[in-house]
C-alpha cells in the first residue's frame, strides 16, 4: 500500500497484468487540501462478487481519476462540461459511427491500447502483422465478393484505382492460409466515409475478401487521400479546444480472420501521404507504411500494391488466462 501526498491510501501498484511493477507517477504535490480518506472508501466499495481483474482495474482507475480531479482542481461545471461531451458522443453513435472511440482516437487512448495488446501479443509468438485502430467507422455489413472485385462503387474525382493483392500465411511456419477473410473499408476522396455521404454507394469501396486455395486475396480499391476527423462532433470540439490539426494520413483499414489464429485489425499507410509524422489519431507505425507502384496491362488500374498479411496462431495457454 502507498500513500499520496493528498493523503489517501492506493493499492499496492500492478504492471496490468495482475503482477508487480511500476506504474505512472501519481504523487501530487502539497499537503492535503481535500478528504484524505475519500478515495480509499470509494475503492472499498466494491462488493465480493466484484471479478479479480474488475478489482484490480478499478482499484488503479479510480485513484487516477481522483488524482487527476485533485490536481487541476476540477470544479462542477467543467466536470459537467466533459459529461456532457461523453453523453453527446453517445448520441451521435450507431452501428455506422462510433463518436466515443473517435474521442478515445484523438487523444491517443486507442492507439495506446492498441499498442499494449499488441506487445502482449507479439510477446508470446513470433511478429504477425502489426495491428493499428479500428477507426469509428466500421460497418458489419460488407458485402462479401468474388476475388478480383471491385470495392469501387461511386466514381470520385481525382481517385485512382489500385489493384491490391498479396497473401494471407502463417508468421511461425510461412503456411499459406485459405479461407482467410479479409474486411477491406476506406474513405472516399471527399474525405467521407460511405455512411457519412448520401452520394455514395450504400457499400462503396467496402467488401470481404476470403483467401483461395493459395492463400491468396485481390481486389480493386482507390489509393487512399488524406481527410480531417470530423468536426460535428465532440470529437472534432475537442481537437478544437487542444488546438489540433484533425487530419489523418492517406489509409485503408482491413480486418483479417482465420480460424485458429489471432485476429488482426489494422491500417496500411500511403508513403507520399501527409501527416504521417503527425496523425491526428497517433495510429502511423512503420511497418504498416506501404508504397503503390505503376501497374502494367491492366485498364482497370494504374496502380498496384501487394501486400501480405502474417497472422499468429492462437496460444492455447494464452486463451485460457482470458
Amino acid at each position: 500500500m502507498a500513500t499520496t501526498t493528498n493523503g489517501h491510501t492506493l493499492p499496492a501498484p500492478t504492471n496490468g497484468t495482475g503482477g508487480k511493477g511500476p506504474v505512472a507517477n501519481t504523487t501530487l504535490k502539497g499537503p492535503a487540501r481535500f478528504d484524505p480518506t475519500f478515495t480509499q472508501k470509494v475503492i472499498e466499495s466494491m462488493g465480493p462478487k466484484t471479478s479479480p481483474r474488475m478489482r484490480e482495474v478499478m482499484s488503479a482507475l479510480i485513484p487516477h481519476l481522483h488524482d487527476f480531479a485533485r490536481e487541476v482542481e476540477l470544479t462542477v461545471d467543467e466536470w459537467m462540461a466533459g459529461v456532457q461531451l461523453i453523453n453527446w458522443a453517445g448520441k451521435m453513435s450507431d452501428e455506422r459511427r462510433n463518436e466515443g472511440q473517435l474521442m478515445c482516437d484523438v487523444v491517443g487512448l486507442e492507439s495506446l491500447v492498441d499498442e499494449i495488446t499488441y506487445k502482449k501479443a507479439s510477446e508470446a509468438a513470433d511478429t504477425a502483422t502489426q495491428s493499428a485502430i479500428l477507426g469509428p467507422f466500421f460497418q458489419n455489413d460488407n458485402p462479401t465478393l468474388e476475388k478480383g472485385a471491385s470495392i469501387y462503387r461511386t466514381k470520385a474525382e481525382k481517385a485512382e484505382v489500385v489493384y491490391m493483392y498479396g497473401r494471407v500465411v502463417d508468421n511461425k511456419t510461412g503456411k499459406l492460409l485459405a479461407n482467410a477473410t479479409i474486411d477491406v473499408w476506406q474513405a472516399s476522396t471527399n474525405g467521407l466515409y460511405q455512411q457519412q455521404d448520401k452520394d455514395q454507394h450504400v457499400h462503396n469501396l467496402r467488401g470481404k475478401f476470403v483467401t483461395d486455395e493459395s492463400g491468396e486475396y485481390a481486389c480493386y480499391c482507390i489509393r487512399p487521400t488524406p481527410y480531417p476527423v470530423p468536426y460535428d462532433g465532440p470529437a472534432g470540439k475537442l481537437l478544437q479546444l487542444m488546438d489540433k490539426h484533425p487530419y489523418r494520413p492517406a489509409h485503408i483499414h482491413l480486418i483479417v480472420l482465420k480460424e485458429g489464429y489471432e485476429p488482426i485489425t489494422t491500417q496500411i499507410f500511403d508513403h507520399e501521404s501527409d501527416y504521417l509524422d503527425n496523425d491526428s489519431v497517433f495510429a502511423v507505425k512503420d511497418s504498416l507504411v506501404v508504397k503503390f507502384v505503376p501497374r502494367k496491362n491492366d485498364q482497370q488500374a494504374k496502380l498496384e500494391l501487394a501486400y501480405d498479411i502474417q497472422m499468429a496462431p492462437v496460444d492455447p495457454s494464452r486463451k485460457a488466462q482470458l
